[in-house]
């Protein structure tokens, strides 16, 4: 009996402890911003001019958190514009006063002076069509009553967009390993299935995921370890995804 749990305890040393540590260690190093209100929070330019560009747009960004919690997670929002929109609508979860945000910063813009990723991104018809989907799941969203907010395990503003994602499946789209929260089931649900698999979710404080479109995640205390079949890669704590 002790062997099998010397073997365990090895494998969440290797597993979650030594990246956790590494990446840690690396940003440690890295000179960053400590203030929330002397960071920058610029756009990036990284969406196109809505006057010129008018087809639907749908993207997802993000970002690396601040101070310590920028170790191992990031922050994720969503942007949508209908066709011939002429601005951007950026939907965010924040831990202060009520949670859901509309355009509480530019829509591409930095996070704690750290550069946003694109997580995925639908334009043209499709994205047209899921819109008004993705704003009635926002309107739903059952944790955006004062005081719901709750860092760790969740529900948090990647808990927020992974209930946009599972209530609109058609969207197909991940978020990062690192996005800590997203396995805080905003539905309470504990099992159940998911698009090409399924998942179990023990409150956001472990869990696994297990299909075709998710590979294999396993959620301990928030961080995720795991690897990617469609797109080959390895889910490492702290760092993410890292592969082709």
């Amino acid at each position: 009996m002790v062997r099998p749990f010397k073997i365990l305890l090895l494998g969440f040393a290797i597993l979650y402890l030594l990246p956790i540590g590494l990446h840690a260690a690396i940003w440690a190093m890295t000179p960053r911003e400590g203030n929330w209100r002397s960071a920058d929070w610029s756009s990036t330019g990284m969406l196109d001019d809505p006057a010129v560009h008018k087809e639907a747009l749908v993207q997802i960004f993000s970002a690396r958190t601040g101070r310590w919690r920028g170790m191992f997670a990031v922050h994720s929002w969503i942007v949508v514009k209908p066709e011939g929109a002429g601005a951007y609508q950026r939907y965010d979860v924040l831990g202060w006063g009520e949670p859901v945000r509309v355009n509480i910063r530019p829509p591409d813009g930095r996070w704690f002076g750290n550069e946003p990723v694109v997580v995925a991104r639908l334009t043209g018809p499709d994205a047209a069509r899921l819109i008004p989907l993705i704003e009635s799941a926002v309107k739903a969203y059952p944790y955006s009553a004062s005081g719901s907010y709750r860092a760790w395990p969740g529900p948090n503003s990647n808990t927020f967009i992974a209930s946009i994602l599972d209530a609109v499946p058609e969207f197909d789209a991940l978020l990062p390993p690192t996005a800590i929260g997203k396995d805080f089931r905003a539905d309470g649900r504990w099992f159940g299935t998911m698009p090409g698999g399924f998942f179990v979710s023990l409150g956001g404080y472990a869990g696994l995921r297990l299909g075709w479109r998710d590979g294999i995640e396993v959620n301990l205390f928030g961080a995720v370890a795991g690897v990617d079949f469609r797109q080959p890669a390895l889910k490492i704590p702290g760092f993410g995804r890292i592969g082709l």
